[in-house]
C-alpha cells in the first residue's frame, strides 16, 4: 500500500482515524470496530464491505 495514500484515509462512517494491518490486508477503524477490506491494493471503503471487529480484536488492539 501506498504511504501517502495511507495518512490520507479515514473512516467513512466517523471519520476517525484507520491503523494498517498489512498481515490481514484490513483498514482498521478501532471507534467504530470496523474492517475495511484492501483489495488489489485497493481499499474498499464501503460501510457494507467492511467487518465487524471480534470483541477479542478489539481488546487486543495494535
Amino acid at each position: 500500500m501506498d504511504k501517502k495514500l495511507l495518512s490520507i484515509l479515514v473512516c467513512p462512517v466517523c471519520k476517525g482515524p484507520l491503523v494498517y494491518i498489512r498481515e490481514q490486508n484490513e483498514m482498521i477503524c478501532y471507534a467504530d470496530a470496523l474492517a475495511y477490506p484492501i483489495r488489489y491494493d485497493i481499499p474498499v471503503m464501503l460501510e457494507n464491505e467492511a467487518r465487524t471487529l471480534s470483541s477479542d480484536e478489539r481488546e487486543n488492539r495494535k
